[in-house]
């Protein structure tokens, strides 16, 4: 646009400067894509490059509005647009270092694109263009509303989404018309299967409940547990066929990256009411300080072999000492060709984390060849990385091909293994998330479930959280005490988030021995090494703590009588 003649020095100075900094950020923007994902410092100075343009760019429009409005014709989508990629900015700024605070200045500046209807107009334009990317838009903010819990908020907007896909449809009459309602059925079943267990308030209202982290949910470290390792690394990695998900995150991966994080703190949301979002006000307060209050994770959907591989390798590298790192892995199993073997490095089989064969329904570790297919994980494609203290859960129908990894390297080892059956009357709602997952996420939650208890009144679920704390507690005191238990335990057992996933997998290991529904060791899960059967698995006083649980929640009769069978000393 030429301004020539038109503009005075002042106003020519200003249209000028803002046109650089819009060209600049739109640069350095589109450059993110070609940033490694793996690694930490190759990115962080570009983000902070990014980051600086955009703080400039976003404060120079609030300055120069009257300018900017009436000399070079700025529109309100322009505006909506730069807080809609500051807003990715902050959210893949979260996925990089697994701040949740990140998720809150994101959130600041979707809910201001909202609020201030900033898109108002696009179905005005002639082209799709700006429609689509509202559309982008919304998408992207239900992601963050999910992460944050803001369930009120996430219906309204699929409520909005839904409507707009219909505005759009009808105005332009796109050719991705069905891409976007596939978008729409995602969002829907995965909001839907989400929701296992309804906690409502005394009015019926439904009471949302986050699951991260926090001062009171974190399970009690005895006096005389030692500090060895904290963990530093994660990778979450998810495939499973059936199981819904939403913007390249299954159920089981939303719910395990919720469980290793702290809650974020509220502060950073009440701004968007009164005063514009400001774009970098903490990144660099918080971005380099040397202890994180989240360990850093990568989210990896449908990974191939090698990306796998690539990630597993840079997450070592990264790895300082007295570090942990901790691969999760939710994916379909693949059966080997051997039941008898000394080998248990590939002839067990393992899990596949990519399907070439598009279309197929993975065989749940039945289908013919699948050895055959390079995307598959075995037990030793993970042994170069037990250099290092290696923290790993399986969830799969093929867990226990992880069951027997050797002492190669002298270094910590757990694993926690998923039991690879469930009961029918459970085995169509593999949509809805693994059970394993489940307990490891909320075991509360995860009790109820296999109950088959759908609503429960707030009260009833603190007098039954209170009830699973004091079984933490408990068992946290035997892990301490315990003669018999490998040393790679009490190695990872100082950490927070290790000693939660530990003592949840106790828990869950006594809930479903004890629940008569669960039959026979394939439906229990296992750990590696071994934890000590009398001196924690099957503790009489953690098997009271389960039995008076059921016994509040008036489901006793599904649960093994004291001396009944073998079950109960």
């Amino acid at each position: 646009m030429s301004v020539d003649g038109i503009l005075d020095e002042n106003e020519r100075k200003v249209v000028n400067e803002f046109c650089h900094l819009l060209e600049k950020s739109k640069q350095l923007f589109n450059g993110l894509r070609d940033l490694p994902q793996y690694g930490h410092k190759q990115w962080q100075s570009y983000f902070g490059r990014t980051f600086d343009v955009y703080t400039k760019l976003w404060k120079f429009q609030q300055q120069h509005r009257q300018i900017l409005d009436t000399k070079y014709g700025l529109k309100r989508w322009q505006i909506g647009e730069v807080a809609s990629k500051i807003g990715q900015l902050y959210y893949h700024y979260y996925l990089r270092t697994s701040e949740t605070n990140y998720l809150s200045e994101s959130f600041s500046f979707y809910s201001a694109i909202r609020m201030r209807a900033y898109y108002s107009k696009a179905t005005k334009e002639d082209r799709p263009d700006l429609m689509v990317k509202k559309l982008r838009y919304y998408a992207r903010f239900i992601v963050v509303c999910l992460l944050l819990k803001k369930m009120k908020l996430v219906r309204d907007l699929v409520r909005e989404l839904a409507k707009q896909i219909d505005d759009y449809t009808s105005t332009y009459e796109p050719e991705d018309q069905m891409e976007w309602n596939l978008v729409l059925g995602e969002i829907k079943a995965f909001i839907e299967a989400d929701n296992i267990i309804n906690v409502v308030d005394v009015d019926s209202t439904t009471i949302v409940l986050s699951h991260r982290l926090t001062p009171l949910n974190t399970p009690p470290a005895d006096k005389g547990a030692p500090v060895y390792l904290s963990l530093q690394e994660i990778l979450i990695v998810g495939n499973c066929h059936e199981q819904v998900k939403f913007s390249e995150l299954t159920l089981d991966m939303f719910r395990m990256l919720q469980t290793l994080e702290r809650e974020p703190q509220e502060d950073l949301t009440t701004q968007i009411y009164d005063v514009s979002p400001a774009p970098g006000r903490q990144l660099f307060e918080n971005g380099d300080r040397t202890r994180r209050d989240n360990p850093h994770k990568y989210l990896l959907y449908k990974p191939t072999y090698g990306q796998l591989n690539t990630f597993l390798a840079s997450a070592f590298k990264e790895l300082p000492p007295n570090g942990a790192m901790l691969l999760y892995i939710s994916a379909d199993g693949c059966l080997g060709n051997a039941k008898h073997t000394d080998d248990a490095a590939y002839d067990l089989g393992g899990v596949v984390t990519n399907s070439r064969r598009e279309g197929e329904t993975p065989s749940k570790g039945k289908r013919p060849g699948v050895l055959k297919e390079m995307h598959s994980l075995h037990p030793g494609d993970l042994y170069p990385y037990t250099r290092k203290p290696l923290f790993l859960i399986v969830d799969s129908d093929n867990s226990s091909a992880f069951q027997n990894f050797p002492t190669l390297f002298g270094q910590p080892l757990v694993c926690l293994l998923s039991p690879e059956q469930v009961p029918t009357t459970m085995q169509d709602q593999h949509q809805k998330g693994n059970l394993f997952t489940l307990f490891l996420h909320s075991p509360l939650m995860a009790f109820c479930y296999v109950c088959n208890i759908i609503d429960i009144p707030i009260t009833l679920w603190d007098k039954c959280q209170t009830q699973i704390d004091k079984f933490m507690a408990e068992a946290s005191k035997l892990f301490v005490r315990a003669r018999k238990l490998d040393h790679s335990y009490m190695q990872f057992f100082g950490d927070d988030f290790l000693r939660l996933l530990l003592l949840r997998f106790v828990f869950c290991y006594i809930v479903l021995i004890l629940h008569r529904g669960f039959k026979g060791p394939s439906y229990y899960p296992v750990s590696h090494p071994s934890l000590p059967t009398d001196e924690i698995l099957e503790h009489p006083s953690l098997y009271k703590i389960v039995l008076d649980l059921a016994s509040i929640l008036e489901v006793r009769g599904l649960f093994a009588e004291p001396g009944e069978g073998d079950i109960i000393a």
